[in-house]
């Protein structure tokens, strides 16, 4: 399909979406349940079958970046409106939650019918909760859109793991105090991923529900009730363990659990490479500067970008709230990752080693100042102290 336009200067401009098919690759992800389940019989039972999922984003898409590498390419501005306009890119969206709550109900069916070893049942569980974990992704993308459907389609996405608070939370608190010290999505210099999934579990949590219950309130509206859309959601959840329950038995409980968590897990190694360390800076008024593209780590990995709908161009995300994810562009001088999303998710796992990659790029997109960096409280101290540096707090 060609995209035809006029640039601000008169200029006829004609563009075909280079990634406009490539973008079906991303149903990879949510057709792995599926495939597991047939993989399974078709290898005689063999548990080693259950653990594809995890090898699929930990190993394989790590290397796939690497081979295929990145890909800066934007398309053109006087396109954008008419690539973001186009339905076939939202129907993909829509196609994916789809194929997710297949994937996820075959699985479950697997684990309520046959008799898996321990160890597997687990390896199983959290191998389709991280492929489950699309659905926060996907939420994510329809739940910013002004669309009432796409903001019950984002209730349904996030449904699937539990996650209902996410588009509350994520749109009222996330995006404004992004960056900031007082935001619990945000990572910061020294924290470990394990640390920090205790701090922004709860966090968001509790944000979600307190700004859902503030909004309500303005309208004069009980929190208790159907118009809380994070109880909306959650209800969903409940009904569907409820429901799967009762036809496989106490047997799936476990898993449901195991599943949802490790999925809520998969949005935080997501949130806890987007933003680590970056800090926005105060002004004189006293508020914090307006999100910019460098307050956000980008990569340009072009096969996790596909798989993600573009989520690791996060820069122009945070910069333009509303672009949908086909008309998400890079920018120069941005702060890099130096993987795409899965490959930072498994150097995260071992916070030495990623200390040591982010660190030095970190103290690099602050110029070298650790004062403009947003720093764990109980590693600011040894921080200043390894870079040699004064901390301005303390003068």
């Amino acid at each position: 399909m060609e995209f035809v336009a006029h640039s601000a200067d008169g200029q006829t401009v004609r563009y075909k979406d280079p990634k406009r098919y490539a973008w079906l690759a991303a149903f990879i992800g949510p057709f792995l349940g599926i495939a597991t389940v047939l993989l399974y019989f078709a290898s005689g039972a063999q548990p080693w079958a259950l653990f594809v999922p995890l090898a699929y984003v930990f190993v394989l898409i790590p290397i796939v970046d690497g081979l295929f590498g990145e890909d800066s390419h934007n398309p053109p501005d006087a396109i954008v409106p008419l690539l973001a306009a186009d339905p076939y890119y939202r129907s993909l969206l829509y196609a994916d939650i789809f194929l997710l709550y297949v994937s996820f109900i075959a699985s479950v069916w697997l684990v309520g019918t046959q008799s898996i070893p321990w160890w597997a049942y687990i390896g199983f569980a959290l191998s389709v909760g991280i492929t489950s974990a699309d659905a926060i992704l996907l939420g994510h993308e329809l739940g910013h859109k002004h669309s009432m459907v796409d903001r019950v389609a984002a209730q349904v996405a996030l449904a699937l793991v539990g996650y209902g608070h996410f588009s509350v939370e994520h749109n009222r608190g996330h995006h404004v105090q992004v960056a900031t010290p007082e935001d619990s999505a945000s990572a910061r210099m020294g924290e470990s991923i394990y640390h920090f999934v205790l701090r922004e579990i709860p966090g968001g949590l509790s944000r979600g529900w307190r700004l859902e219950k503030k909004r309500l309130a303005a309208l004069c509206l009980r929190t208790w009730s159907p118009h809380n859309e994070i109880l909306v959601s959650w209800c969903l959840t409940a009904g569907m363990a409820a429901a799967l329950i009762a036809a496989f038995g106490w047997r799936v409980a476990p898993f449901l659990a195991i599943h949802h968590l490790y999925a809520w897990y998969g949005l935080t190694q997501a949130n806890y490479v987007e933003h680590y360390g970056l800090l926005r800076q105060k002004l004189p008024t006293g508020r914090y500067e307006t999100p910019a593209p460098r307050h956000s780590w980008n990569t340009n990995h072009i096969f996790s970008n596909i798989m993600s709908f573009h989520l690791q161009r996060h820069s122009d995300h945070h910069a333009n709230v509303l672009r949908p994810y086909q008309a998400l562009r890079d920018f120069d001088d941005l702060p890099r990752l130096p993987s795409g999303y899965p490959g930072c998710f498994g150097l995260a796992m071992f916070p030495r080693a990623w200390f040591k990659v982010m660190d030095p790029k970190l103290l690099d997109c602050c110029g070298g100042d650790l004062n403009k960096a947003n720093i764990d409280p109980e590693k600011r101290a040894a921080l200043f102290a390894k870079y040699g540096q004064r901390d301005a707090t303390l003068a």
